[in-house]
């Protein structure tokens, strides 16, 4: 059995098979780095477009140029192994560039699938997939499923936690009276001796 992971040359040589095969193919790409049930409704709706998918990954350098120096959340590698363990994609393989041109312009797919809410001029590959009878396909996200709300919600809660946290480990008075110890006035008049 292939390995789902490849490099970009021998993902070629298995498209190559795959034209020759007939086998429809279908491309789609992201940072996915944190999955969460909007990427799973991209990968099963993109794989019903064909026979096979195939995701092309972000590596890290790529996610903070798109996404800001705080992500990746998860690094590459680990990003790969989550992805690899999904029964709908085929095939895997990253970019380091900000977008998949290049790799979109050599695989040429039948199917370009896109989540979320682009226009059809808007998206990456468009061209060289249609010239080569390709079609591209946008995939609406689904609402409130998004690695960012995703990042926000879990910073918020992790703030509220801290704050109530931080409530509830104010210092306690100490419970009872203070009480002073008592003196004889003989003990006093030695203690006075004793200061001079």
């Amino acid at each position: 059995m292939e390995k789902k992971i490849q490099k970009l040359e021998n993902l070629l040589k298995i498209r190559k098979r795959l034209r020759t095969d007939k086998k429809k193919v279908v491309f789609t790409n992201g940072c996915f780095d944190l999955l969460h049930s909007g990427h799973i409704h991209l990968f099963r709706k993109a794989k019903k477009l064909g026979d096979i998918l195939i995701v092309a990954v972000n590596d890290d350098a790529s996610v903070e140029k798109n996404k800001g120096p705080l992500r990746p959340i998860f690094p590459l590698r680990e990003r790969l192994e989550i992805l690899e363990a999904i029964e709908d994609i085929d095939y895997l393989t990253s970019f380091s560039e900000e977008t998949p041109q290049r790799i979109i312009s050599r695989l040429l797919p039948d199917v370009l699938a896109k989540g979320g809410d682009w226009g059809p001029d808007q998206v990456v590959g468009r061209k060289e997939v249609e010239q080569a009878g390709g079609r591209v396909v946008i995939i609406p996200y689904l609402e409130g499923r998004s690695t960012s709300e995703i990042i926000d919600k879990v910073f918020q809660s992790g703030t509220k936690a801290r704050a109530v946290k931080k409530k509830s480990q104010k210092p306690k008075r100490r419970k009872g009276k203070f009480k002073a110890k008592k003196m004889s006035s003989h003990s006093f008049c030695n203690s006075r001796v004793r200061a001079r």
